[in-house]
């Protein structure tokens, strides 16, 4: 099958049309790569390093280097700068999170199949190889968080192919925790056994002791991404201690006055530990 060669500016009506919308919009090149940087921008000195933590816009005379390219603004769009640009232009791309949007970018049938199975129903996208799933909020980008799955919303872009099928969900807490690292538990090597017999998972008293002030340590330390860093380590701390019935209200309060000290909500803190008791099938 053959395709009619594009014309000039062909994608400039659709970027134009997503910046009216509030959705920053740059053009892509073939192979879904971005502009190659000019001399001002050199390893991306004007806002595209992700260890930036205040990130600006790209103020180049052109679009040149990637999502930090990408603009609502129409003069920017249709400047004479940018026409060679759109003029090569094979696709357009967006910046989900300066659109306030996050993307799970599903590479694969069994991408797609644990996301169904995971996460909460949303708006989906039909890519080439399997699907993006959008969600209103923002979080950190990264790739790989699972095999086949990319995290796209801040400092990252994204193709455009089109809006969408379904209702946009809010961003949810498993979403979130993908990209935190659950802590390690601690393995002690003795062995106790409970009041009602045999063998208590947690091997000695000490062992639960440890892991709730281990993970009120974790909370209370996050300084950034707090509601991840809540749902993750609630999720770690049912997995290792969930099980065996010695974890009391009194354990699970000091979790919850940890992450409320951090500006949690006690309902957040409920929907979290529900979330998570649900995602180990407790």
């Amino acid at each position: 099958m053959t395709h009619p060669t594009p014309i000039r500016g062909e994608h400039l009506p659709t970027a134009l049309s997503l910046a009216a919308a509030g959705v920053p919009a740059l053009p892509l090149r073939a192979g879904k790569k971005t502009f190659g940087n000019c001399r001002r921008c050199t390893n991306s000195t004007c806002g595209g390093r992700p260890n930036m933590k205040t990130p600006g816009p790209c103020t180049c005379p052109k679009p040149c280097h990637g999502w930090a390219a990408a603009t609502t603004d129409p003069d920017i769009l249709t400047s004479p700068a940018w026409a060679q640009a759109w003029d090569e232009a094979a696709a357009v791309a967006y910046h989900p999170g300066g659109a306030g949007l996050t993307v799970v970018d599903l590479d694969n049938a069994e991408a797609i199949a644990w996301a169904r199975e995971t996460l909460p129903a949303t708006r989906t996208v039909s890519t080439t190889r399997g699907e993006h799933w959008l969600y209103q909020g923002t979080m950190p980008s990264r790739n790989g968080v699972r095999p086949d799955v990319d995290i796209k919303s801040s400092m990252q872009y994204a193709r455009w192919l089109g809006p969408g099928t379904g209702t946009l969900a809010a961003l949810p807490d498993v979403v979130r925790a993908l990209i935190v690292k659950a802590p390690a538990p601690v393995r002690p090597a003795a062995a106790a056994v409970p009041a009602g017999g045999g063998t208590c998972p947690h091997r000695t008293p000490a062992f639960l002791a440890r892991g709730i002030a281990m993970a009120e340590q974790r909370i209370t330390e996050a300084a950034s991404a707090v509601h991840a860093t809540v749902f993750a380590t609630f999720l770690a701390v049912l997995a290792t201690h969930g099980r065996c019935g010695c974890m009391t209200e009194a354990h699970t309060a000091r979790l919850f006055t940890a992450a409320q000290a951090k500006g949690e909500s006690p309902r957040h803190c409920a929907d979290a530990w529900a979330n998570a008791r649900t995602r180990l099938g407790m």
